[in-house]
């Protein structure tokens, strides 16, 4: 089961997430999301554990706890939808070039 999770402090660790959420079962993969340009925490995360019974158990225990001084808020990770891009999409299809000059 994976799980979402956000209001972070941005000095949290991955590991200091594993360390978290190992009190509630396996964990088989943390996630920490970076903002490219400062390589800090974005403030949120995603962390698979090993089954839905641990998933839960970890959602229910954590849901509310204070981590660094921040209530975390974790949910269930919905799949990601299909978004248009902004501004149309990735181009294709020919377009007239120059002002449809001849």
């Amino acid at each position: 089961m994976k799980l979402f999770f956000f209001i972070i402090y941005s000095e949290t660790t991955e590991n200091d997430l594993q360390d978290l959420f190992e009190q509630h079962g396996t964990v088989k993969e943390v996630h920490l999301m970076m903002d490219k340009m400062t390589g800090k925490s974005r403030g949120f995360a995603f962390v698979t554990m090993g089954d839905a019974t641990q998933g839960n158990a970890a959602m229910s225990a954590l849901n509310g706890k204070e981590l660094n001084g921040r209530a975390l808020n974790v949910n269930e990770a919905r799949p990601r939808e299909d978004r248009p891009r902004p501004g149309g999409g990735g181009g294709g299809g020919r377009r007239p070039f120059a002002g449809n000059r001849r």
